[in-house]
Formats: C-alpha cells, structure tokens, sequence
C-alpha cells in the first residue's frame, strides 16, 4: 500500500458514504484514478466491505458485556462447533477466539441486565461442552473508527 491507498482507506473509514469524486478532489487525483484504486483495494482485501453503524441504546441493546468462555475438551472440533454457535446468536457482537486461560471472549449487547442473565443462563449454561464462564458490564465501549498500516 503507498500514500495514497492509505488516505483512501482512511477516508473511507471516516466515512463510508464519501462520494469518489469528493474524495478524488481532496486527494488532487482524477475520480478514474481513485475509483480504480478503491477497486483494487477491494480486490486485494484491503477493503472487506461497507458498513452502516447503529446505536446500540436506539436499537433497544443499551447493556453491553464481555462474557469469558472456557469450553472443554478444547478440540479443534469443539472449538469450532461452539464458535459457530456463538455467531448464531443475534445478541453477539463479535466473538474473540484466544490463547490463554480462556478460549472465548464473547461481546454482547442485550435490552437489560434481565436479557443478560438469560443469555448466560439459558443459551450458554445449557451447552454441555461450556466449562465456565465470567460475566463483566460494560461501562462504556469505544473503538476507532480509522486503523491505518504499521
């Protein structure tokens, strides 16, 4: 990636809907120029896709958690299996496979400390592979919108 692959990763992290001609104009390229560098971008992986963000508190998920999950035996196939499961769930945010003493660290974002507890107890708790498992609220949660290369 050079300079200018960069700029247009960031800007299109700031913002998804940039028009390529604002963008063009910006950088002082012609808008055939940063069309075709956003395309080769996309071609090479660079750029994964396009996403709208949602507020979580206006979409009626307002308690987030992290939820420590050992699994055991810790196969690959139980690893895998309760992975998946995981991502079938519509109250997971994103799941982090790890090394360590837990293997999973599981985002959530519910209604209410109700709808945790249920999560907990009632989807996971059930799974008889799952060894133990910590729950902690989330406070607050912030993440960069823009990560360009090392």
């Amino acid at each position: 990636m050079d300079e200018l692959d960069s700029a247009l990763v960031r800007m299109l992290q700031e913002d998804g809907r940039r028009t390529n001609r604002d963008m063009a104009q910006v950088l002082g390229i012609a808008p055939s120029t940063c069309l075709e560098r956003i395309r080769s971008l996309r071609q090479r992986g660079i750029l994964t896709g396009f996403h709208a963000e949602a507020d979580l508190t206006a979409i009626g998920r307002g308690l987030q958690a992290m939820i420590a999950v050992r699994v055991r035996p810790p196969t690959r196939a139980v690893i895998e299996a309760f992975q998946a499961f995981l991502v079938r769930m519509p109250e997971v945010i994103s799941v982090f496979v790890l090394t360590g003493t837990d293997d999973f660290l599981v985002h959530v974002a519910v209604r209410d400390a109700d709808h945790l507890h249920a999560v907990v107890l009632d989807k996971l708790t059930k799974r008889p592979e799952l060894a133990d498992v910590r729950t902690s609220v989330v406070y607050n949660h912030m993440h960069k919108k823009v990560v360009g290369p090392m």
